[in-house]
Formats: C-alpha cells, sequence, structure tokens
C-alpha cells in the first residue's frame, strides 16, 4: 500500500529533523526537501493515472482539451506554489513563503484569464 510507505518515510524524515534542527539545521531542511520529493516521485504514477483519464474524460466534451489543459496548469501551479511555500516556512522563512504564494497566486490569475473570458462571453451571448 502506498500510502503506508509514504507515511513510513514522513515519520521517519520527520524524527530525523526534530533531533537535527537544533545542532544541524541546514541538514534539517535539505531533509525535508528530499523527503519533499520522495513524496512526490512516489506519486507521479498515480499523477499520471489522473491526468490520463482527466484527459480522457475532457476529450469526450465539446470543448475538448482547450480548457482542460488550463486547468492542468493550474492545479500544478498551486501545487508547486504551496510546496514550495512549506519548504520556506520549513526554513523558518514565513515572510518569503507569503510572497511565493502571492505569485502563485498571481500566475494562477493570468493562466485563468482565458477561460473566465470565455465563460463572461458566453453568459453574455446568452443573455442577448
Amino acid at each position: 500500500m502506498d500510502i503506508a510507505r509514504i507515511l513510513a518515510v514522513c515519520v521517519v524524515a520527520t524524527v530525523l529533523v526534530v533531533l537535527l534542527r537544533s545542532q544541524r539545521p541546514e541538514i534539517a531542511i535539505w531533509l525535508s526537501i528530499v523527503t519533499g520529493v520522495i513524496v512526490f516521485g512516489a506519486m507521479l504514477g498515480h499523477i499520471s493515472f489522473l491526468v490520463r483519464a482527466l484527459t480522457d474524460l475532457a476529450s469526450r466534451t465539446k470543448s475538448g482539451n482547450v480548457y482542460f489543459t488550463t486547468v492542468l496548469k493550474v492545479i500544478g501551479v498551486a501545487y508547486l506554489a504551496g510546496f514550495g511555500a512549506e519548504v520556506c516556512r520549513d526554513a523558518g522563512e514565513g515572510a518569503i513563503a507569503t510572497k511565493l504564494e502571492f505569485a502563485g497566486k498571481v500566475i494562477i490569475l493570468v493562466m485563468a484569464l482565458p477561460v473566465l473570458v470565455a465563460v463572461l462571453e458566453t453568459i453574455t451571448r446568452f443573455l442577448r
């Protein structure tokens, strides 16, 4: 079971980080980052399956992959910004984490703008 292995890796890493943080904080940060990369790597198969399933579903709709690609990119930016912000917080840099989250939100809004415009155009056409 994947979650049991991931839980074991995370618990062991957490214990090590807590033990190392006071004496070797630079190693603790790297251990935290490496653990995040390991978890992400373990999820790649699941992410790939999810993307394939959603791509198949999107190809059956009228709009096809036009909006689906944007949605996937937005989700990716959200996860990456969140992961990066948590790494910053682990390093004690809450201010940088907040700025990274802000940047992620702005990028998401820019990426979602074409979808928003299409929705608004559809609504205006419907109301005429």
